[in-house]
């Protein structure tokens, strides 16, 4: 399967099998080891889509929940009020890699897919390559990416998005909001064990 996961939004664990996966992708992508990780090292979580269409509404959707959970060292790009689409993901990213120089990208998107993993979220190494679906040469983007897949794909892919149900898109962006949270924090909860132990 490529080192990508699937996990189905409406499991009752998914929060917890998606942050394993988040976790453990975070490792094997470079992200150090979990010891001194956060402290050397900050996140940045991109997260990519528009408010004016449902289904691309993921990204900013997740951005506004990430916000709210105020974590230490995680810098959040695209919320609902200031989302990142295609129109200024290039200069986000610069501005971003400016700014955070060495921090290890979190890319976060929506995707179309078949019909089977339709309300899945998948997690995988490397960057994804955002507006691919609807043809848009955008920059790749991401140390390693999670996407929502909200719909089917292959057919008029812009009314398609328009016309995604939203309570699909809110289920998906809870859970990868909550798991990116928990697999963050796993990382500072080692962190502060380690400063403890040094004491």
């Amino acid at each position: 399967m490529d080192n990508k996961y699937y996990f189905r939004s409406d499991d009752k664990l998914a929060v917890f099998k998606v942050a394993r996966a988040i976790s453990e992708t975070m490792e094997s992508s470079g992200f150090k080891s979990r010891k001194n990780a956060l402290r050397e090292r900050s996140v940045i979580a991109m997260c990519i889509g528009t408010d004016r269409s449902t289904g691309d509404s993921l990204g900013p959707l997740v951005g506004d929940m990430l916000v709210k959970f105020k974590m230490n060292g995680v810098h959040v790009y695209g919320t609902l009020e200031n989302p990142v689409h295609a129109r200024n993901l290039e200069e986000t990213l610069t501005n971003a890699r400016i700014l955070h120089p060495d921090a290890f990208l979190v890319a976060v998107d929506a995707s179309l897919g078949i019909l089977d993993h339709v309300g899945c979220i998948s997690v995988g190494k490397g960057p994804i390559k955002p507006g691919a679906g609807l043809k848009k040469e955008l920059p790749p983007v991401g140390d390693m990416h999670i996407t929502g897949i909200v719909n089917t794909g292959g057919f008029m892919d812009f009314l398609v998005l328009q016309s995604t149900r939203l309570s699909v898109v809110m289920k998906m962006a809870d859970v990868i909001a909550r798991s990116l949270h928990m697999a963050i924090n796993e990382y500072s909860s080692i962190s502060v064990q380690d400063a403890y132990k040094v004491l």
